[in-house]
């Protein structure tokens, strides 16, 4: 899952939601050394999130259906199809707009600057002026999202060509989040309701 899944699985704990957005980004075991109890809670879950992902039946279909022409980048482009449904289908999910969350969420991550790792310090700026969140709803945002993505990396991923694969497969992968997407949510509020218990 992208950077919107991640923030709307944290649940309403706005340390938590830090956490697990800058989970990409932190290196090591030893989350409970570096951070806060919350944040690294968070950082756990997103951990836990990108495991039960990459291993599950349902999104391995996805992948498998991108893999003969995107290979090892078919998982990273998964990821932004899901992120779109998910900001496509946002009603669905939350009572807040996606406009309003998204404001909400970069707000919490600016007043959480002083222990974002440097990485994400640099790239929030551009976050907020491209509102990314928002934009993932429209196939043109996961569009100029993959081609932004296909210009950092050091081969030929054709990632700015994925959202026409996107559109060719469109009810495949959407189907495909909508049976997986349930599941993911309530791992999530376990994964929480457990680590906060213990």
């Amino acid at each position: 899952m992208n950077f919107l899944a991640h923030l709307y699985l944290s649940g309403d704990d706005p340390e938590i939601m830090t956490g697990n957005f800058i989970g990409d980004f932190v290196r090591g075991r030893n989350v409970h050394e570096q951070f806060n109890s919350s944040i690294a809670l968070g950082i756990e879950l997103h951990r836990e999130i990108d495991e039960f992902t990459d291993s599950h039946l349902i999104v391995l279909e996805s992948k498998k259906r991108l893999r003969p022409k995107y290979r090892h980048y078919a998982p990273v482009i998964v990821d932004m199809f899901y992120d779109h449904f998910l900001a496509a289908q946002w009603q669905s999910h939350h009572a807040q707009s996606l406009s309003d969350f998204a404001t909400y969420a970069y707000s919490q991550l600016k007043i959480h600057e002083p222990i974002l790792p440097e990485r994400v310090v640099q790239m929030m700026p551009y976050m907020v002026k491209g509102n990314w969140l928002v934009s993932y709803a429209q196939l043109e945002g996961i569009h100029r999202a993959l081609t932004g993505m296909s210009r950092r990396t050091p081969f030929d991923s054709k990632m700015d060509e994925a959202v026409f694969d996107l559109e060719k497969s469109y009810n495949d992968f959407e189907s495909e989040f909508s049976q997986f997407f349930p599941e993911l949510k309530q791992m999530s509020q376990e994964f929480i309701r457990l680590k906060k218990i213990l």
